[in-house]
C-alpha cells in the first residue's frame, strides 16, 4: 500500500476550482473555508488557496518528443481510470496542453499520457501505464 501524498497549491477562485476537481473529475469534497478547498485526488489530498499571485507558465521540459509543462502534479491512474477521465474532460469541452496519446509503444514503461490545466491555469498530468509494476523502471 502506498502513502497518500498532499500537496497544497494556488487558484484563482473556490467556485472554478470545485467545478473543474469535484463536478468534471468528480473528486470528492473535504474541508474547505472562503480561501482554501481541500478534495479527494484520486485518493491523494489536494489543498487549493485562493491566491491573487498565481505564476505564468513559463518552461516545457521535452519528454519523448513533447513538450510539458513545468512544473506539473498529476495522478498514475488504471487504464480504464485515465479513458474515464479523458471521457469527463471531453465531455466538459476541456482543452487538452497535450492530447492523450500513447507513449513508449511496445517499451519498458508504455503509457497513456495527457496533460490540462485547471481553471486556474495549473498544469495536470494524468498517466496510465500498461504494467503497473513499470512505474519506475529503467
Amino acid at each position: 500500500m502506498h502513502n497518500p501524498f498532499h500537496y497544497a497549491f494556488k487558484v484563482k477562485d473556490i467556485p472554478s476550482t470545485k467545478r473543474f476537481y469535484v463536478e468534471i473529475l468528480g473528486c470528492k469534497e473535504g474541508r474547505f473555508t472562503d480561501t482554501w478547498y481541500d478534495f479527494d485526488f484520486f485518493g491523494h489530498q489536494l489543498s487549493a488557496h485562493v491566491s491573487d499571485n498565481i505564476p505564468e507558465l513559463d518552461y516545457f521540459g521535452e519528454v519523448d518528443g513533447v513538450n510539458v509543462p513545468i512544473p506539473h502534479y498529476g495522478c498514475l491512474l488504471t487504464m480504464g481510470q485515465f479513458d474515464k477521465v479523458q471521457s469527463q474532460l471531453e465531455n466538459a469541452e476541456i482543452d487538452f496542453v497535450v492530447k492523450p496519446q500513447l507513449r513508449y509503444e511496445g517499451q519498458v514503461g508504455e503509457q497513456k499520457t495527457m496533460f490540462v490545466l485547471d481553471f486556474s491555469g495549473n498544469p495536470i498530468e494524468f498517466k496510465a501505464y500498461r504494467n503497473a509494476a513499470e512505474v519506475f523502471a529503467n
